[in-house]
């Protein structure tokens, strides 16, 4: 029997299957009381909620409003970084010598690592160091490292920023800090979360982290905490960034899990700290508790199996060439199909990739996407005999 593989990432569901000769519709129905799907209020400037996996936009406030970006900057400096680590350019053991440029921004009044002139310092503890601890000294010291200047090492940054397709983002240093040319929106703080997420899965658990202990030359070591107030909030909250200007206000990208979902939220212009805490969980907790993702057909995992004539197996598997999840309101979970289409049974020989069917997603009467599948496997024809005999029992027996 043909089997649709659907990993509910958010909810109890059941699945009742209806089959037809080539044609299977499975209704999804949620099995608990939906929410009643409401608009929220959230006190910033802009803001945007995204789906990680089906990058459905939940909620937007202002979303192409011009924001500056402040330490939000950081996790490009952080993805720069990491790529060259990733390529083998750099590692985590090379270690650079702080210059005076870098020593002065630990001085008081900024978020620093606190590192001293002419210092040897690891990647890894620079890394450490502007991720946790927010260090604007760090940022300036990695970027001197890595290109020479922090203005060369902007341009590494703009070049990736154009790579993830951030297309509204200037940066102009590493930190982030005292520029008004450093400019981003929500949308592409929210891309580059993302892709940070997505790309390079175990340093980000470095996001997650609560302390960092610099042991630092010429002093005691200093023991800083993450400055993400919703990692102490046990809720799921694993990254990203906060962020601070004194003409932007408080800022924050925060990305929430529960089981395999997740939750990106950006939002700019809070205007006190506890207001950028309580406001971003409130949204990133209405996208979960009014919003349900679906699994609908993951590469070479989710497996169709496909009627076939006159091949040497009845049926053959297929697969789709994207991933492809589906974000709907709770409300409207129960006018949901995935019906499974093709006209069949699909004559053989059929070789690897041809395409065999297609999945069509409706909401009601609207089609939502219509997704290709492929043949993971080739089928030969059966010899002339067999054939023969197949296609007389089927002239007087009718489908075998």
């Amino acid at each position: 029997m043909t089997t649709l593989n659907l990993n509910f990432l958010d909810s109890k569901n059941w699945i009742f299957l209806l089959m037809n000769k080539f044609i299977v519709t499975f209704f999804l129905f949620f099995f608990s009381t939906t929410l009643v799907f409401a608009n929220v209020n959230i006190q910033a400037r802009t803001a945007i909620l995204v789906d990680y996996h089906s990058d459905e936009v939940l909620f937007e406030l202002e979303p192409d409003a011009q924001i500056y970006p402040a330490s939000m900057t950081k996790i490009m400096t952080a993805i720069v970084t990491i790529d060259l680590i990733e390529k083998n350019k750099i590692s985590l053991e090379d270690k650079f010598i702080i210059s005076e440029n870098a020593w002065r921004l630990s001085q008081a009044g900024y978020s620093s690592m606190f590192i001293m002139i002419n210092d040897h310092v690891s990647v890894e503890n620079l890394l450490n160091g502007i991720i946790i601890a927010s260090g604007n000294d760090a940022c300036v010291a990695l970027a001197e490292g890595i290109a020479g200047s922090e203005e060369n090492f902007a341009q590494m940054m703009n070049e990736k920023a154009g790579e993830i397709g951030m297309s509204s983002t200037n940066f102009t240093n590493a930190s982030g800090i005292n520029d008004p040319d450093n400019i981003a929106t929500v949308i592409d703080i929210a891309l580059m979360s993302k892709y940070l997420i997505k790309n390079y899965p175990d340093f980000y658990e470095l996001f997650k982290e609560k302390t960092f202990t610099w042991d630092r030359t010429g002093g005691e070591p200093i023991k800083q905490g993450n400055r993400n107030p919703l990692l102490y909030k046990n809720v799921g909250v694993d990254g990203v960034k906060t962020g601070y200007l004194a003409v932007e206000k408080y800022s924050l990208a925060s990305s929430m899990k529960k089981n395999e979902r997740r939750v990106i939220a950006v939002a700019s212009g809070f205007e006190t700290k506890n207001l950028r805490s309580s406001e971003s969980l409130k949204l990133l907790s209405w996208g979960f508790r009014n919003t349900n993702t679906l699994e609908i057909s993951k590469v070479n995992q989710s497996m169709f199996e496909i009627d076939t004539w006159l091949g040497k197996k009845n049926k053959i598997k297929a697969t789709s060439k994207e991933d492809y999840y589906i974000t709907i309101d709770k409300k409207d979970i129960r006018h949901l199909t995935v019906s499974l289409n093709y006209s069949g049974p699909v004559n053989a020989p059929i070789q690897k990739g041809d395409r065999v069917a297609e999945l069509v997603i409706k909401k009601k009467d609207e089609v939502i996407k219509t997704l290709p599948l492929f043949a993971v496997e080739d089928l030969k024809k059966v010899n002339f005999f067999k054939s023969l005999i197949t296609s007389i029992n089927y002239l007087i027996w009718g489908d075998v």
